[in-house]
Parts: C-alpha cells; structure tokens; sequence
C-alpha cells in the first residue's frame, strides 16, 4: 500500500482516480478548490485548498510517495477554444505544476504523473479529418492552436527537466477526449458527449438540436474507466511517456449524437452551428503505448455512450443544472 496524492481530486478525472487507488488498498490524499460535484469523495483526506499557494503545496506533499497531478482548469471547447481564457488557465497550469515539482522533490517524493492533453500536437496536422498525424514522437516545432497549448509543452519538458536534473520518476500522457458519468454534463465546461447527452435528453422525440461543428468534423472519445487503466499501467510501468492514451474509433460529431438518439430511442434532427471546436480533426498514433504497456482501449463508444446518457437522463430530470455544489460531507483538512 502506497501513500498516493491526487491533485484535482474534485473534477472528473481525478474523483474517478481516487476511487480506483482505493479500491487498490492505497491510502489517498486529495486535494482541490471544490470537492466532487456528484458523489462523496472516496479520499482518506480531501484537502480543500488552492495548489497555486505555495504554503498549502508544500504541505499535502508530506509523507506522499507519489503524486497522480490531474489539476486543471481549462476543460471542454466552449473553455479551450475560444482563446478567452488563454491567460488565467496558462498562469494557473504553471503555478500548479511549478509547485507541484518543486515541493514534492523537496519533500522526497520519487514519482509523478503527470496528466497532459493532445492539444500540444501541431495545429497544421489536424485541420484535416482526412489526412490526420498525431504520433508519440516529440512535437517541438509546434503551432499551437493556443497559448495554453503550447504551456501545456513546457510543463511536460519541465517534468522531464526534473527527471534528469533530481533523479524524480515521471510518467506523462497525452489523454484525448476522456468521458463518462459524473462528469461535467452542461455549462461551457462540458466535453461533448455529455452536452450531447443532455440536449438529447432535454429534447423532445421530433424535435431539433444544436451542435458546435460541421458534419465533417471528427474526433474519438474514451470511456473513464479506460482512461483510469491505461494511466495506472503507465505508472506502475518503467516508460516514462509521453503516450496517448485515446480511443481508436474515430467518429464525426454527428454520428456520436446520431449515437445516442439512439440510445435513447428518439428521432432528433441536428442543426450545424458555428461554435468552439478544438479542429477539424483529431486523431493519434497509438503504437507507442501497445508496444511499452500492451493496452489498447477494451470498451467501445456505444457501451461508454449508454452508461453516460443514462447518467446525464437522470440527472436532467432530478436536478438543476450543474453548479459545482458538494454533495454530502467529505473530510476537509486545514
């Protein structure tokens, strides 16, 4: 049993890690501004502070034998790709980061995942659905489609910088598209699959949505509990990444929305509108993590697809809209 941190133990990501680290046996730290949205945190410690504080980053460190860093605050197209927040979230990416390193090395800490995005692959490579190239080798002549983007490249340098320069074990990957229940499901913040799932559950049998892209646009989209596999195989491997971790079917937007009509045994018509979007396609090379970790994604997108649709149905007919608000009691440490 290890003693494990997990930075942004409230979102989506880091809530569902903390639960698998648990059912492992591990003893587990939190640490967010906000605890999780929709279930009680199954941390040993939920530390309710902001990891841009030097003071509190030095502290949730002691007596951690690794860190899990998933803490973020850009999320869904209607955040990332506006080039509205490029500041706020490059600032905050870097103190968390910077803290994050600098306080756990000092603090003895041997091993660090670090939780990185594909949106720091050239720019030029994924404007076409056609023609799409995001291989594991090293983007460095990057044109980045933002500023976030391209600090999101500098901070897994710096990870790699502390590798070599203090002896520190780091793990990197490039998630794509990371969906499922208890994630953010309306607002600007959601990924699309469960804004999806939320017009369509919002949306009469005959009635019309509205979707940000053009019937072209591709993506793929992985399930949770995929995800969550693929990261513990790398950190308990000796590959340090950075690898993608991302689901190999690649679909149009429309045709996951098409998907859960489905699902939900409705006829909708959808409606092109122009909108945040990340490219028009995005796609990746995923021989590197077969080869070192022997993963490939065990779930296809109709099975993640249901389970969230019947998530987000039911939170559309139970709840007000997202707010961010705790559920229940969890353990907050000064």
């Amino acid at each position: 049993m290890k003693n494990i941190l997990v930075n942004g133990a409230g979102g989506f990501i880091g809530s569902h890690m903390v639960k698998r680290l648990k059912r492992e046996g591990h003893w587990v730290r939190g640490v967010d501004v906000n605890f999780p949205a929709f279930s009680l945190t199954a941390a040993d410690e939920f530390v309710l502070g902001d990891l841009r504080d030097q003071q509190l980053a030095a502290k949730v460190v002691r007596d951690i034998d690794e860190v899990y860093q998933l803490a973020g605050d850009l999320s869904g197209a209607g955040c990332a790709f506006t080039a509205e927040h490029d500041a706020y979230a490059t600032h905050n990416s870097a103190m968390i980061n910077l803290n994050t390193l600098e306080y756990g090395r000092k603090a003895g800490i041997r091993k660090f995942f670090y939780s990185s995005c594909a949106c720091i692959y050239p720019e030029y490579n994924q404007r076409d659905p056609e023609n799409l190239k995001c291989s594991d080798e090293p983007p460095y002549l990057v044109v980045p489609n933002s500023d976030y983007s391209l600090e999101t490249l500098f901070i897994e340098r710096l990870y790699f910088a502390y590798q070599r320069d203090y002896g520190v074990e780091v793990r990197i990957a490039h998630l794509h598209n990371i969906f499922g229940p208890e994630g953010t499901w309306t607002g600007r913040r959601a990924k699309a699959p469960a804004a999806l799932c939320r017009k369509v559950a919002e949306t009469p049998d005959g009635g019309e949505i509205e979707v940000w892209s053009d019937a072209r646009q591709t993506s793929s989209f992985l399930y949770i509990d995929s995800c969550i596999e693929a990261v513990r195989r790398l950190m308990d491997s000796s590959f340090p990444g950075p690898v993608n971790i991302r689901s190999e079917e690649t679909v149009t937007i429309s045709a996951v929305a098409e998907a859960i009509m489905d699902i939900a045994h409705k006829r909708i018509r959808i409606r092109h509108i122009p909108g945040p979007a990340a490219l028009s396609g995005r796609n990746s090379d995923d021989n590197l993590i077969r080869q070192q970790l022997g993963w490939a994604p065990d779930r296809p997108l109709r099975e993640g697809l249901e389970k969230t649709y019947t998530w987000v149905a039911k939170q559309v007919s139970v709840s007000e809209p997202h707010t961010g608000r705790r559920l229940g009691s969890a353990i907050a440490v000064a």
